[in-house]
C-alpha cells in the first residue's frame, strides 16, 4: 500500500520477500498488487482479494498521517467502525517515552482498530498490525486478513512472530536451490540443460541473467522435505554432468569467494593491476573474508603516463602495441606479480567507448592477462551488450580465468 509504490517512487521489496516465506512453508502466492493511498481503490482492492485468496496480507498505510489509510479501508471492508484500543495507545505513548518524546496526539490514531479486528503488536515500531477474518458468502472457508507495517525490519519481525503462527499449515513443502554459473548465456545454458528446464517439470529448473553470471533456480516440490532433498539432490547432479567447469558455485557464492578458497587451499598468492575496471576486482577481493591471505593488493592505474610508470622498461610496449593490447596486457600481469611478489597476477587493460549495438562480429575488444609460475594467458573481452554491465563482466572472466586454470591445472596433475 502506497503511493510511492504506484508512481515508481520506491521499488515494492516486501512482496517479493513475503512470496518466498510463504513458498517456504508450502502456501502459493497467485497475486501481487500495489495500490495507491486512495480509500476507495483500496476498499475496492481489499475486497477483490478476499473473493479470490484465503490469505490477504497488507504491508503499509498504517503510520499516523492522513495518506495512511489501510485501517479504515478495513473497517470499509469489515463494515464496521474503528474504535479506540487502550493498551495500544498506551504502548505507543510507552515508546516515545522511552525515546525521551511526547507522542504527537496524531499518532493516536495508530491505535484505532476496526471493531470486527484484533491488532497485532509491534514492538519495534509505533505502528501496530491488524488481525482479521472474514466470511465468504457460500465458502466454509474465511479469508484470514493480516495489514502490516511498510517498514521492512518492521514487517519481518511481525510476520515471523505474529502472523505465520496463525496461517494454515501449506499442502506441500517447498526447497529451493541455486546455482550459478559463468562462460554461457541463457540460451547455450538451455540448450546445454535439455529437457531439464521444461516447463511444469519436477524440480523445476528456472534460467536468469545478471550482470554475466547465471543463476540456475532449482525448485522441488513434495509432500516432506526428504522427499523434495532428494529431487534437488538429482538435479544438481544432473546440472553439474551437463555444464561441467561452468558452474562455479551455490547460493550466495560469487566468483571472488571461489578464487580466494582456491587460492588459500593452494597457498597461493595473487595481485591484481585495472585499467577498465577502475578497481572493481580489488575491491570484490578484499570483500571476501579471510582474503589477507592470499590477496597481496592491486593497482589502479588510467592508461598513459602512470600506465608507462607502472610497466617502467617496458613502457615502450604501448607506444609500439596502444594500451589496449595483447603485449600491454601481458606485461602489465608480469609487472604486477614482480612487484607485488605474488605467485599469480590478473591485469585488465582499458576499454575502448563502443556503441553497444555494435554487431559482435565488429565490436572492440579489451583484454585480460592471467601471469604466474612459468604462466602467461592472455584473453580478448569483447565489448558487446549492456555498457553498464562491461566491468563486472570483465572483473569475473578475470576471476574465472584463474579458476579455470586451477582446475585444468588439476586435472593433469599439476601443482
Amino acid at each position: 500500500v502506497g503511493t510511492e509504490l504506484t508512481n515508481g517512487a520506491k521499488l515494492d521489496t516486501n512482496s517479493q520477500w513475503l512470496s518466498l516465506e510463504l513458498d517456504a512453508v508450502g502456501i502459493p502466492v497467485h497475486f501481487h498488487t500495489s495500490v495507491g493511498d486512495d480509500l476507495a481503490e483500496m476498499t475496492a482492492v481489499l475486497q477483490n482479494a478476499v473473493r479470490r485468496a484465503d490469505i490477504v496480507l497488507l504491508t503499509g498505510g498504517l503510520g499516523p498521517t492522513l495518506d495512511d489509510l489501510t485501517r479504515q479501508a478495513l473497517a470499509e471492508l469489515l463494515e464496521c467502525p474503528l474504535v479506540l484500543h487502550e493498551p495500544s495507545l498506551e504502548s505507543i505513548r510507552s515508546m516515545f517515552a522511552r525515546r525521551g518524546f511526547d507522542m504527537p496526539e496524531r499518532n493516536a490514531a495508530q491505535a484505532m482498530f476496526p471493531q470486527k479486528s484484533e491488532p497485532i503488536p509491534n514492538p519495534r515500531g509505533t505502528a501496530p498490525g491488524i488481525w482479521a477474518e472474514v466470511e465468504r458468502p457460500g465458502d466454509c472457508r474465511s479469508c484470514r486478513i493480516a495489514a502490516m507495517p511498510g517498514v521492512p525490519s518492521e514487517m519481518k519481525r511481525m510476520f515471523h512472530k505474529e502472523v505465520l503462527p496463525r496461517l494454515p499449515g501449506g499442502r506441500q513443502v517447498i526447497r529451493r536451490l541455486r546455482i550459478n554459473c559463468f562462460g554461457l548465456g541463457e540460451s547455450a545454458t538451455e540448450e546445454m540443460l535439455g529437457e531439464l528446464t521444461a516447463r511444469g517439470r519436477d524440480p523445476e529448473v528456472g534460467i536468469t541473467a545478471h550482470e554475466a553470471t547465471i543463476t540456475l533456480r532449482i525448485a522441488a516440490h513434495g509432500k516432506t522435505a526428504e522427499e523434495c532433498d532428494a529431487k534437488i539432490e538429482a538435479a544438481r547432479s544432473a546440472v553439474r554432468e551437463r555444464l561441467g567447469d561452468y558452474v562455479f558455485g551455490e547460493e550466495d557464492v560469487e566468483l571472488q569467494h571461489v578464487v580466494v578458497s582456491m587460492l588459500a587451499e593452494r597457498g597461493r598468492t595473487l595481485s591484481t593491476v585495472e585499467v577498465g575496471t577502475g578497481g572493481l576486482l580489488a575491491n570484490w577481493l578484499t570483500d571476501v573474508s579471510g582474503y589477507e591471505r592470499c590477496y597481496h593488493g592491486g593497482a589502479i592505474v588510467p592508461s598513459g603516463p602512470a600506465l608507462a610508470a607502472l610497466l617502467g622498461p617496458d613502457a615502450g610496449v604501448v607506444a609500439e602495441s596502444g594500451p589496449i593490447s595483447d603485449p600491454t596486457a601481458g606485461r602489465m600481469a608480469l609487472h604486477c606479480r614482480e612487484q607485488f611478489g605474488t605467485d599469480f597476477a590478473l591485469a585488465i587493460t582499458a576499454f575502448p567507448s563502443y556503441d553497444p549495438e555494435t554487431p559482435a562480429v565488429d565490436a572492440p575488444v579489451g583484454y585480460i592477462a592471467l601471469a604466474g609460475p612459468d604462466l602467461l594467458k592472455v584473453r580478448k573481452h569483447v565489448l558487446i551488450g549492456d555498457t553498464a554491465i562491461l566491468k563486472s563482466r570483465a572483473a569475473k572472466t578475470a576471476l574465472d580465468l584463474l579458476r579455470k586454470h586451477f582446475l585444468r591445472s588439476e586435472a593433469r596433475g599439476a601443482t
